[in-house]
Parts: C-alpha cells; structure tokens; sequence
C-alpha cells in the first residue's frame, strides 16, 4: 500500500515537471489569491509577485509558509518552488505571513499595508491565544480593533447591539468572567468613544504599539532539551534568544540578545550558538527533528539581521519610503483637515438649519396662539356687545325706576309735612315726660342716701357687738389653764440641682477638608491622564469583581505574579541580560 502511494506521488512530481505550469493559491490574512506559475519560478519569483500584487515593498519581514507533516516551513527564495518540499496536491496552498517581527511597530513600519498586514496577524493570533493577553489589555485592543473597521466613533450610527455579531476578545477573558455580551460590548464602546480625531490607521498602529509588549508577541517557540535531558523551550524574537521553563512561556529563565552572539550553527539534531568571548562556554542543545533545527536557524538569521539592520543607517530605499510615507501621511492630515473642516461646516449648516426649523416651528406656534387670540378677542368683542345692550336695556328699566322712586319721594315729602304737626304734640308730651322723670330720679336720689346712712348706721352696730364679743373672750380666757403648743412640723428637705455634663465629639473639620481636597485633586489627576497603564488598570479594576479565579489557566497566574512583583516583558529582558554569559550558559546547563 505505501509503495503504491509512492509511486502515485512520484508519478504526480513527474507530470508536475513535466508541465509548464502549476496552480497555486496564496491566503493572506485579508484574502485569497489563485493563480499559475511557471515551472522555473523559484520561491523569490512568487514571493515577488505576491508582494507587486499587493502593493507591499516591506517584503524583509514577511514570508511564504507552509504545512510539512507536523511541523511548518517558509519557503526558500533561492531554490525553485517544485524543488522543495511543498504540498503535492494542486492548488498549492502558501500562507503569506510576518516571518519576523519589529523591535518597534510605529518607528519600524513604513507602509500602511505593512502595519495592516500586522494588525490582522497580531489580532488573529491574540483571539486564538497564540498570544496570552491579560483581561484588561483585550478590551483596550478590541475597542482599537473596532476603530480600525468602523471608524470614528458616531453615538447616532454605533448604537447597543452593533458589535454583536463580532469577535473581539479571547475566549478565555470571556469565559473568565461572570459579563454578557452586552456587558462587553459596554465595556469596549466606552474605551472606542475615547479614541476620537483618530483615523484607521492611527487605530492599528496603537494597537500594535500595545501588543508588542505583551510577553509572547513575535516569539517562536521550539521544544529543546539540554545536555542534563531537561525539557526546555527556546524563544526566537526580535530581541535575541529566550530559554523557558515548558509551563511558563511568559518569563524566560535567561535570555541571550543578538549582539552578544557570534556564531549559530547545527549538525543534525544538536543546535550550537557560540557567544561572543574566548572564555565563554558554547551553548548546545538538541531539537527533536532536523527539520525544527532548519527553521531555528532560518529565523535566527532573519532576526539577527534585522537587528542588525535597525541599528544602522536607513538604506536609500528605506529612506525614500520613509520620505514617500511622511508625504502621504501629510496629504492624507491635509486632506483629513479638510475633511474635517467640511465635516465641521456641515454640522454647523446642519445646526443652524435645525435652528431654522425650530425657530419655523416656534412662529408657527406664535401664529397659531395669535389666531386663537383673535378668535379669542372677537368672541369677547360679541360678548360684550351682548352686555352692552343688556346694560342698556337695564340702564332704561332704572330711569323708569328712578323715575317711580322720585314720584314716591314727592308723596312721601306731603306726607312728611303732615306728620310735623303731629311730631309736635309728640314733643311736647315727651317734654312733660322728661319733667316727670326728673322728679321722680331727684326722689330716687333721696331714698337712695337714706339707705346709705342706715347702712353706715348698721356697721356701726356690728363692729360693737364684735368688740364686745372679743372683750368677753379674753375675760372667759383667764380662768382656763394655758394650752399646749402644736408640734411644730419638719423643715421640708433642701431642694438639691444636678447639672448635666455636656460631652462633645470634638472633629477635626480642617484635616477632613484637606483630605477632600486632596482626593478631589487625586480624581482630577486620574481624569486627566490618558497614560495606557491607567487605562489598563481602569478597565482591571471595573471587571476584577466579576472574575472567576477557578477558571484561570496556569498563564493567567503567571501573569497576575509577575504583575505583582512588578515584572514587564522589557524589565525581565533587561535584568538576565545583566548577568554575564558564561553565568547564563551554565545556568541552562544546570536546568
């Protein structure tokens, strides 16, 4: 059966040759491509042509892979595509990827094609955790991956619900937290609104400039083991060699950068790298396949060179794209400016002609309230004509009346008359009266004195008689023996008056008002400040209390220690490569 299968693939190889052209299909992280080549086309002619198609001239960081058995290769540029070691079937499938990685996105990455090409790899391999990025740092980077497709943020376009349909974060932040959908998606919009006056490509390169100080971003990992058997990993990136413990890939136990190395070569299964210095151990180690020990070597050139390389003077055509691009990003601020001045004018327009509408609307309003006046006035003016002939007619009914009134003031004036002379009979028989009452009150007055004097006279005649009665006791007092005295009756208690201590809490009313200040100023400061750690940390501390710390995975742990002890990607990198060589080596050894 595989001698069978054998020579079937054989047979395939030799039509292949024999033909003059192949099929191949190029995925891109945005497309695919598909298309015929010539037999004699070697891996730099295709990549040529992939890199013209898509308008890519930062071709030193990329590179054509493929799937080999259980492993991967990057195609070779020298040696004829047929010739190595690629899919037999037809199309053949490459991968065009980022085979290394800068040291600096911003600085690093000229074209915008280059830093779009990196988002989507960067972000691709963040949501399938190729990169381990902690909760916080996955929310800021979805809300600039939002940006790069949408746009600047627009409350009246990007309303609730329009990132549900979208994956933004890793799988396992979202299971790591007890948080809906909605929940996230008002997490990420929140820090999307902030990155306003920001264009797309603003938006993929913050991105990137976050993303590269997370602590596996552009390391390519390889299962090694040293002289002792001790299963290690090594780390390949821009920075130099890393040596990891097979459960922590975020801290290397030590690192070896590019400058300190001089030699790097292997035979078969053993890996060699010679550091610089005579007296310096030689560092070894052995890989599980000849073909992992190809591609060490084929990324530890690259990234030895492109260190290198940023460390010397721009070459002419890296200068002249860098001119190219200063020049594009200058038209496009220009035009970007004025898009923003017609964006400015237009709302502008937009406000005053809503201003119109309104003011339209509100003489509207003023005509209609003036027409139900009128209408108003006019039912008014009716009704009080109404009232003036009514008033009229009872203005005549009362001159009718006066005049009655008047004919009866006439009658009752002969009346009048009539009754004088009965009036005087009546006074002067009122006039007797009067003379008969004062006759009778001067006798009354009489009576009245007279009944005074027997009173005084009958006082008189009681106090004697109580005079006499007293005499008479006192006489009748004598005879008797004198009587004993009433006990005299206690002296009532003093009355006695406590006053209450009053306790006061006394406070310290300027330390608590300096303490506000000082808290106010603490939230200004917060406020103010955009720097990426804060943001961080903000968007840590709004989900912590939502974490599930059983669902943590051993990175995650790492992580949150080595955040903590206040270890970094950088930091880390910098303390080992404090320590001498030869102490480095020998520690590996000793793993």
């Amino acid at each position: 059966m595989a001698s069978a299968l054998a020579a079937k693939m054989g047979f395939n190889s030799l039509l292949r040759k024999q033909a003059k052209n192949f099929n191949v299909r190029i995925c891109t992280m945005e497309s695919d491509m598909e298309f015929s080549c010539e037999v004699k086309w070697k891996g730099k002619d295709l990549f040529d042509f992939v890199c013209r198609t898509l308008g890519l001239r930062e071709t030193w960081f990329f590179g054509l892979r493929y799937n080999i058995k259980d492993t991967v290769a990057w195609l070779k540029m020298e040696k004829r595509v047929l010739d190595q070691e690629v899919p037999k079937e037809e199309p053949i499938t490459l991968h065009f990827l980022a085979k290394f990685y800068p040291e600096n996105a911003e600085e690093e990455l000229v074209q915008d094609i280059t830093q779009h090409l990196f988002f989507l790899q960067v972000k691709k391999n963040i949501l399938e955790e190729e990169i381990h990025c902690p909760p916080e740092a996955s929310v800021l980077l979805a809300s600039y991956a939002v940006h790069a497709k949408y746009g600047e943020y627009d409350p009246n376009v990007h309303k609730p619900g329009f990132l549900a349909e979208e994956e933004l974060l890793p799988k396992r932040v979202i299971n790591l937290y007890q948080m809906t959908a909605e929940m996230w998606e008002e997490r990420i919009t929140a820090c999307y609104a902030e990155h306003r006056g920001r264009t797309r490509e603003d938006a993929e390169v913050e991105y990137l400039k976050i993303a590269q100080d997370l602590d596996m971003y552009g390391v390519n990992y390889f299962l090694i083991r040293n002289k002792k058997g001790t299963d290690l990993l090594l780390g390949v990136d821009a920075l130099g060699l890393h040596i990891y413990e097979p459960d922590n890939r975020l801290t290397p136990k030590c690192s070896f950068p590019w400058n300190e190395i001089r030699n790097i070569s292997y035979s078969d299964k053993e890996f060699t790298i010679r550091p610089l210095g005579k007296k310096t151990n030689v560092f070894k180690f052995n890989s599980s396949r000849l073909r992992v020990n190809k591609l060490i070597l084929q990324l530890c050139i690259g990234n030895h060179d492109l260190f290198i390389r940023r460390r010397r003077v721009d070459s002419l055509e890296v200068q002249q794209m860098k001119s190219q691009a200063r020049e594009a990003r200058a038209r496009k601020q220009v035009e970007r400016q004025r898009l923003q001045r017609e964006k400015q004018l237009r709302e502008e327009a937009e406000r005053a002609r809503d201003e119109l509408k309104r003011r339209l609307i509100q003489l509207q309003d003023e005509a209609h309230m003036a027409n139900d006046a009128l209408l108003r006035s006019e039912q008014t003016a009716d009704l009080l004509a109404e009232k003036a002939q009514i008033a009229e007619e009872e203005a005549k009914l009362l001159a009718q009346k006066a005049a009655e009134a008047e004919t009866e003031m006439q009658r009752i004036k002969v009346t009048a008359i009539r009754g004088q002379e009965e009036r005087r009979l009546m006074e002067q028989k009122m006039l007797e009266a009067e003379m008969l009452a004062l006759k009778m009150a001067d006798e009354s007055e009489r009576r009245a004195r007279e009944a005074e004097q027997l009173r005084q006279d009958l006082q008189e005649a009681k106090e004697s008689e109580r005079r006499a009665k007293h005499k008479l006791l006192e006489i009748t007092s004598r005879a008797v023996y004198a009587s004993p005295g009433l006990p005299s009756d206690s002296m009532p208690p003093d009355l006695s008056f406590s006053r209450e201590n009053l306790s006061f809490d006394f406070k310290d009313t300027d330390m608590k008002r300096l303490s506000m200040e000082i808290e106010k100023e603490k939230v200004e400061y917060m406020e103010k400040s955009k720097h990426l750690q804060e943001q961080l940390n903000e968007l840590k501390t709004e989900i912590e209390s939502l974490k599930m710390k059983e669902r943590e995975t051993p990175l995650d742990i790492i992580h949150n220690q080595n955040t903590e002890q206040g270890t970094s990607k950088h930091s880390n990198f910098k303390k080992l490569t404090l320590q001498s060589t030869k102490t480095r080596v020998a520690f590996f050894e000793e793993l």
